[in-house]
């Protein structure tokens, strides 16, 4: 893939997809704080449809991309568009292993968590669309475990592949030591949401206690 470079002094067009729309609104403001001149927000999208409605219409030349969104995922978004000069900047709550080595190996540039500062995501922006590989400090060894052989990532697939990308994350989160009214604010879920996709985890991976997760997301470097 080839991008055409933007001229120097020129923000970075961007598009901005997650599916939380309060998400989206504080990136956009982040942005355009600390990153006038630099970066410019010309279109937001919260599902697979509109990502790549957004990517064809505006031409950016970063798409800023949640890993788990309704119609498929951010691979999907990446998948359903070929030849776009845009390139891809993975932003998410997860830093799991096959989150991470999954988007890499489905297009994407760089993978970010969503703890990173307001100037940090400029700066990863800008060195995006010039055409470097950004990741948090501790994603990057993800990736060069998986392609040292080191992690098996059709193992840990098998394993999530039993659930939703909902569960998934409400699994990470629980399995780090956090409560269940932590994980609903963190979501944007209700308690009783997360206690129904708890209760899901545990069936489907036949567990039986929150202890047991931990060690068992732990065991496959999930956390």
């Amino acid at each position: 893939m080839t991008t055409t470079p933007t001229p120097d002094g020129a923000p970075v067009r961007v598009v901005v997809v997650d599916d939380h729309a309060m998400f989206r609104s504080g990136v956009r403001a982040e942005l355009t704080s600390v990153g006038a001149g630099q970066v410019e927000v010309v279109a937001e999208a919260a599902d697979v449809d509109e990502a790549v409605a957004a990517v064809a219409t505006h031409e950016p030349e970063v798409v800023l991309l949640d890993v788990h969104l309704p119609g498929g995922g951010g691979v999907e978004v990446m998948r359903r568009s070929p030849g776009t000069p845009a390139r891809f900047l993975a932003l998410s709550v997860s830093d799991a292993a096959e989150d991470v080595i999954g988007t890499i190996r489905g297009g994407a540039r760089g993978y970010v968590t969503k703890t990173i500062t307001g100037p940090e995501l400029v700066a990863a922006i800008r060195r995006v669309s010039e055409g470097d590989a950004v990741f948090s400090p501790r994603l990057a060894g993800f990736v060069l475990d998986a392609f040292a052989g080191s992690i098996d990532v059709a193992a840990v697939d098998e394993d999530l592949d039993r659930l939703t990308e909902r569960e998934r994350e409400v699994m990470r989160l629980i399995a780090r030591g956090y409560a269940y009214k932590e994980v609903a604010k963190e979501l944007f879920i209700s308690i009783k949401t997360v206690e129904t996709h708890m209760s899901s985890v545990l069936r489907k991976l036949q567990l039986s206690s929150r202890h047991e997760l931990t060690r068992w997301a732990n065991d496959r470097r999930l956390l």
